[in-house]
């Protein structure tokens, strides 16, 4: 919809701009910091910072000035759909694996071209690599993202366009790789897929850490967390 007089509201722009802003600013920013960034005064950003961190989207450190993202933008994408399904059809699976094969799980999906972690259960064991809820990553060079991608939407209707690296995944059905940026863990990828088997969901990802300690090879690994995807995409219906 074009922006005309009758449809604009300045109010609601001001909070937008600072909330992806701030989204952007892990650090925080001041008052004055925020108002320069999106071109306006500070006095025009005053109300909305105000009311934003009333509303406990925003969080002011009372020694610094500095505002910065709540998680409440990150608890409200927890309770729509399909994102609350996901969470809670992967919860038993993947605490299962977790168990089975003494090794930390996540699962991710897609979010703006970026892969974003939604879940995560943490080894039972004394070690293990833990991923944060919530963490983003890029889709290119990360076997999650590249998994997602080689199983996105409608792939066969991309023809040519298809990557010789997502057809190898798509072949074999998922992705065991040495993770680039931490030595000694193996990327372990599952699709969680659609009825269909074309298109995935979410991913499920066991960063597999050898150590003299692992009590479960890499090939019951791959073989549980195949089940693991199965039982989600089971739970959910799809």
């Amino acid at each position: 919809m074009a922006e005309t007089p009758e449809y604009a509201a300045p109010a609601v722009d001001k909070a937008l701009d600072i909330l992806e802003l701030l989204a952007d600013r892990p650090g925080g920013m001041t008052q004055l910091d925020i108002a320069r960034a999106i071109g306006l005064s500070s006095g025009q950003v005053f109300r909305p910072l105000m009311r934003l961190e009333r509303r406990g989207y925003l969080r002011r450190d009372r020694q610094t000035g500095l505002y910065e993202l709540s998680m409440r933008l990150f608890d409200l994408a927890h309770r729509a759909e399909p994102l609350r399904s996901l969470v809670s059809a992967s919860a038993i699976p993947m605490r299962e694996l977790a168990t089975s094969t003494r090794q930390s799980c996540n699962l991710s999906v897609l979010d703006s071209g970026r892969v974003r972690v939604i879940a995560q259960v943490e080894s039972p064991a004394d070690f293990g690599f833990r991923v944060r809820v919530g963490a983003l990553f890029d889709v290119e060079g990360t076997p999650t993202g590249r998994v997602l991608a080689a199983f996105g939407p409608r792939p066969a209707d991309r023809g040519d366009d298809v990557s010789a690296d997502a057809r190898a995944i798509r072949a074999a059905g998922h992705l065991v790789q040495p993770d680039a940026a931490q030595p000694g863990i193996t990327d372990v990828v599952f699709p969680v897929l659609r009825a269909d088997r074309a298109e995935a969901v979410a991913a499920l990802t066991v960063p597999y850490v050898a150590t003299s300690y692992s009590g479960t090879d890499l090939d019951a690994v791959l073989a549980e967390t195949a089940a693991a995807a199965e039982a989600i995409r089971a739970g959910l219906g799809v």
